[in-house]
């Protein structure tokens, strides 16, 4: 539960720094928007070293599909567009891929 929590910060935050840097490159705002992004991007570095994994690949690894699901969450919250259902179905499939790398080991050495 706790590497949920850490992942669900982490993708937060990289999505907030991420969309920062677009505001300033595709949206036209100030090279300011910058200086947020930053910072939010080494917090979201930090967040996922706090992640309960052996190995950092791993963790990256399944990290993935919680930030593809957590953008689509940003997609409908921040930006005010619905998902089609094709994304819905996508992150569902990467969230099960997140969870068979997650929880993989369990299964393998019973």
């Amino acid at each position: 539960m706790k590497n949920l929590i850490w992942y669900m910060l982490a993708a937060t935050c990289e999505i907030a720094g991420c969309y920062a840097v677009w505001m300033w490159l595709r949206l036209g705002r100030s090279a300011l928007w910058l200086a947020p992004a930053m910072v939010v991007l080494i917090v979201f570095a930090m967040v996922l070293t706090r992640i309960d994994s052996a190995f950092a690949g791993r963790a990256f690894a399944a990290y993935g599909g919680v930030y593809i699901a957590s953008s689509l969450a940003w997609l409908l919250i921040v930006e005010r567009t619905t998902p089609r259902a094709s994304d819905v179905i996508g992150s569902i499939v990467c969230l099960i891929g997140a969870g068979i790398i997650l929880f993989g080991a369990r299964w393998t050495a019973a």
